[in-house]
Formats: C-alpha cells, structure tokens, sequence
C-alpha cells in the first residue's frame, strides 16, 4: 500500500526488532490513516526538497513492540504519527532546519546530534497530527537525554 509517492505502508512499519521477535506490527485503519498523513505531509515534501531517499529508522510501532523496545505505547510512534528518519548525504540538522522552518508538524527533535561526531549523527524524529491541531514543538535531545530548543540550525 502507497501512502505518498514515494512511502509504502512496509517502510513505515518494518521493524527488525518485530522480525527478530516475532512481532506483528499491523497498524490499524486509523494508525494507517496517520501514517499516510505524516507521509504526505512531511516525509514526502522533505524528500522532495533534498531529492535525495530519507531513510526511515523508525517509524509505526504497535503496542507489543513498544513494550519490547522499552517505549511508552501512548507514543506517537504507537498512533502512526511519528517517524525516525535521516536522508543519507545530508546534514541531520539541515533536515530538521527545513522542517522547522517549511512544514507544519506537531513535534520535531534533532535527537542524539553531536557536531564532533559528524553532520549525520543522531536522527529526525517528527510528528504529524493533522492541520491546525499540530504545535509546532522543536526540540533537541543530548546524548545526556536532556531536551532543550533546536539550537545551532
């Protein structure tokens, strides 16, 4: 199933660690509604942007699957709102730079990015509710696990 141009439904919730443990990580109708809304509106127009594949590290994650990986399944994750991605080539933060500054989105975090490390460390994590309920939330998270503001990009 496509979400957008160029998201299938199998991306968005390919999970190894639901492989390894046998999980089923089908999303529901509404999950599936979400993920094709945050696909549209931001997964696609962010690859569109960089014409460059973004490469989802994380994306849908069903209960089971929260619990095994130690997340809180009132995730967004867990509704289909959110994804973990980065676009291999690109600067993490110019990815979330462009997001921030071009997209509506109810929650962006450049998370684990450390400049000595290089441009790709870390990830982009964003969330997408649905027009006019998101907040525009920008965050950083350190390797510390400490949230401040996007700063530096």
């Amino acid at each position: 199933m496509e979400l957008s141009a160029n998201f299938s439904l199998a991306e968005c919730v390919k999970s190894q660690t639901a492989q390894r443990k046998n999980i089923d990580n089908t999303p529901n109708d509404d999950q599936v509604a979400a993920l094709k809304a945050l696909a549209t509106a931001v997964l696609q127009p962010v690859r569109e942007q960089f014409e460059r594949p973004l490469i989802i590290t994380s994306g849908f994650r069903c209960a089971a699957l929260c619990t095994a990986i130690g997340s809180k399944t009132t995730s967004q994750h867990a509704k289909g709102e959110a994804a973990d991605f980065e676009i291999p080539g690109v600067p993490n933060p110019a990815v979330a730079k462009y997001i921030r500054d071009n997209l509506s989105f109810d929650q962006l975090i450049l998370e684990f990015y450390d400049p000595d490390d290089g441009p790709n460390s870390g990830w982009v994590h964003c969330s997408f509710v649905n027009e006019g309920a998101n907040r525009q939330q920008v965050l950083t998270i350190n390797k510390n696990g400490t949230f401040n503001g996007l700063l530096g990009v």
